[in-house]
């Protein structure tokens, strides 16, 4: 029994031809230099063989491995799944494949990761784990790799991102919260050092300016992670600030917030109502179903895939790749030449309703 691998040379024997051209009739970008006879009988001799391209070889003479590295935060957050599908959806079209790396918003295994893919030769990454200030970003725009950033964004290295635009989004919790009656409405802010948790907070800050309501330094908890866990502490914290609603930096900490009520024998919304930003999968499936901004998460994920292609394309050249529709329900691309913002749309369900007459701290007092 022979194990040795089929080779070109092989393939070329079966069909009769030159191994050369068994090498153009293989890949899709020069196929059409052979004719349609002699590519059908070179595809049929390679199948009949079982060959199987030498990935390496070709990767190391083309200078591409048709891989794109993906940065993830978190895979337990269930926002990410469908923007990594979007990515890879993307990026098959195109004959590239997504290699996931998990860094558990952990600096060091996001360099192990980072530096990993790097021996791996990727063609370019696509980082959902960017902070505002990121030494990794700083040496990739210095070494001029293909870079995009997804579901965050940061100033100053020459990268494109998508992203939901994050201060209209809270402004949308904010007004809804207010159309109800709330004139004291806490937030649960997101970490200050990644750009999702900054923009959300300003974004709250002018949108309670705007509605003339007071922002108190007691009103806004600061989490150190999207958690559930963090959202229980905030939310703990601002049980005693005689809140009517908190507007949560996402999900996950809007999740803790239902923890945290329940602990303290209060309901949502009877006592204090809930918003989450990102409206994960199964959100509406909570009890109460969580009122959240949403946006078009695998569309986020396709516009980062095209992004990253496109960069690849121009081998290496940042910038924004062009203005657009990103498709699909989700709304437009901006022509913003750096951020690519989604427009994100309040679904409004049952963990929101009218504030109580008697403020929660007073009830808590009296009792």
């Amino acid at each position: 029994m022979n194990d040795l691998p089929v080779t070109l040379k092989d393939v070329a024997a079966m069909a009769g031809v030159h191994p050369a051209t068994v090498s153009r009739a293989l890949n899709p970008e020069t196929r059409l230099l052979v004719s349609d006879e002699t590519a059908d009988r070179i595809l049929a001799a390679a199948d009949s063989l079982g060959y199987r391209p030498n990935t390496v070889a070709r990767s190391l003479r083309t200078r591409r491995s048709n891989t794109v590295g993906v940065l993830i935060p978190d895979l337990n957050n269930p926002l990410f799944p469908p923007i990594v599908r979007g990515i890879e959806d993307r990026l098959a079209a195109n004959g590239y494949v997504a290699l996931i790396g998990n860094t558990d918003a952990d600096d060091d295994r996001e360099r192990l990761v980072f530096e990993g893919m790097r021996d791996r030769h990727v063609d370019g990454f696509v980082f959902a784990t960017a902070r505002l200030r990121s030494p990794l970003l700083a040496e990739a725009a210095a070494a001029g790799l293909c870079v995009v950033l997804v579901n965050r964004h940061a100033e100053g290295y020459g990268f494109p991102a998508v992203s939901v635009d994050n201060e209209q989004g809270i402004a949308m919790a904010v007004a809804h919260l207010a159309a109800l009656g709330h004139g004291k409405i806490a937030h649960v802010a997101g970490p200050q050092d990644v750009s999702t948790g900054l923009s959300r907070y300003r974004g709250f800050v002018a949108a309670m300016a705007a509605h003339d309501l007071a922002v108190e330094p007691e009103m806004v908890a600061y989490a150190s992670a999207y958690s559930i866990e963090e959202g229980e502490r905030c939310c703990g914290e601002l049980l005693e600030t005689g809140c009517t609603a908190i507007a949560a930096g996402n999900d996950m900490l809007a999740v803790g917030c239902y923890v945290a009520l329940e602990t303290a024998g209060l309901s949502c919304p009877g006592d204090i109502s809930v918003v989450g930003f990102n409206d994960m999968p199964f959100m509406d499936r909570l009890t109460p179903p969580l009122t959240s901004v949403s946006f078009a998460h695998y569309e986020v994920g396709k516009e980062a895939g095209r992004l990253i292609l496109e960069q690849i394309a121009r081998g290496g050249a940042r910038g924004s790749g062009g203005g657009g529709a990103a498709g699909g329900a989700g709304g437009e691309i901006s022509a913003d030449p750096q951020v690519h913002y989604l427009a994100p749309e309040l679904k409004v369900r049952g963990s929101t309703g009218p504030p109580a007459n008697v403020a929660v701290g007073a009830r808590r007092r009296v009792g």
